[in-house]
């Protein structure tokens, strides 16, 4: 099986610098233009369905590379990325200012925000998301989500760990 995973495109929130998380937000112009790149690249791929996280800029991703190249999309709750509790939608000055201890202990992955998911949840939910992906994958598939639910699945695999996933990346695997 050839899987492509994919990355969301540039998202209003990173031009805010806003913690993501489970924050729900819109794909900029440029993350529009990325997300057709990356559809073009995948032109000749053979791809025959996209599971994509139900968050909104995963979605506009998916639904831009669903259209070129004609295929159905598949949401999958599970490939969501990591909720950050009382983080998830601040800008890093807010966060810093009403937060200072937990924008600091953010910077550990390891760290569970207040109200947020543990990481131990989170991987283990990304996990089940991608089994249950593979055991009804067709031969290809793309796999469009969110840098740290992407890298779970990375990790899972053993495969290397990027630093980061850029907007619009593609990380092509055969399992």
């Amino acid at each position: 099986m050839k899987l492509f995973l994919i990355r969301h495109g540039q998202t209003t929130g990173d031009l805010e610098d806003r913690y993501g998380g489970t924050y729900d937000d819109h794909l900029t112009e440029l993350g529009h233009e990325q997300l057709q790149a990356t559809a073009q690249i995948l032109t000749d791929s053979r791809v025959k369905t996209i599971f994509h996280s139900p968050l909104i800029r995963a979605r506009e991703s998916a639904t831009i590379i669903s259209n070129h190249l004609d295929c159905p999309l598949v949401e999958v709750k599970g490939l969501k990325e990591r909720d950050y509790g009382i983080l998830g939608g601040l800008t890093k000055a807010e966060a810093l200012e009403r937060y200072p201890e937990a924008a600091e202990a953010h910077k550990d992955h390891t760290n569970t925000d207040p109200e947020g998911e543990s990481w131990k949840d989170f991987n283990d939910r990304v996990i089940t998301a991608f089994r249950e992906i593979v055991e009804q994958a067709p031969e290809t598939a793309v796999i469009l989500a969110h840098g740290g639910s992407l890298k779970r699945i990375l990790t899972h695999l053993g495969e290397p760990l990027p630093d980061s996933i850029p907007d619009g990346g593609i990380i092509e695997l055969t399992i």
